[in-house]
């Protein structure tokens, strides 16, 4: 499986489609879930990973009014693709809309998806967390 690595900004032409890069189109396929992000970027899930996250989500306690939020907001804007034979993603108008995405968007790849980003919103993300002072205590463990 490709491990999805880097940053990278890239056009998005006036229909929505995002040429995705070579070393990443294997990783996708079999098809994909985009869907809204946190912290105002896009997911894009490929079908395994959505599938193990559906049944996480599955398991959550309906009693819990966050839990209810927060699967209505994600599945709300659930939408599943494939790439098209030149290897392009088409982004639903709302979630362009959404995430502000109009003419470019920055590529950046985490360990189970890839998140789709305004530049200057992922600039500005990037700033915000190098500019936090302490290190998250989630996090102590991981970056000795």
């Amino acid at each position: 499986m490709t491990i999805l690595t880097g940053e990278a900004e890239y056009a998005v032409d006036d229909k929505g489609r995002l040429v995705l890069p070579q070393y990443l189109r294997e990783r996708f396929a079999d098809g994909l879930v985009t869907t809204r992000g946190l912290e105002g970027c896009l997911y894009v899930f490929p079908l395994v990973a959505w599938g193990e996250l559906e049944q996480q989500m599955a398991a959550l306690p309906l009693s819990d009014g966050h839990a209810r939020a927060f699967i209505r907001f994600f599945y709300s804007g659930a939408t599943r693709l494939r790439l098209d034979h030149q290897g392009r993603l088409n982004l639903p108008p709302a979630l362009r809309a959404w995430a502000q995405i109009e003419d470019r968007a920055v590529l950046a790849p985490t360990p189970t998806r890839l998140e789709l980003w305004r530049p200057a919103l992922w600039e500005a993300e990037l700033r915000r967390f190098t500019g936090e002072i302490a290190v998250p205590a989630s996090l102590h463990g991981l970056l000795r």
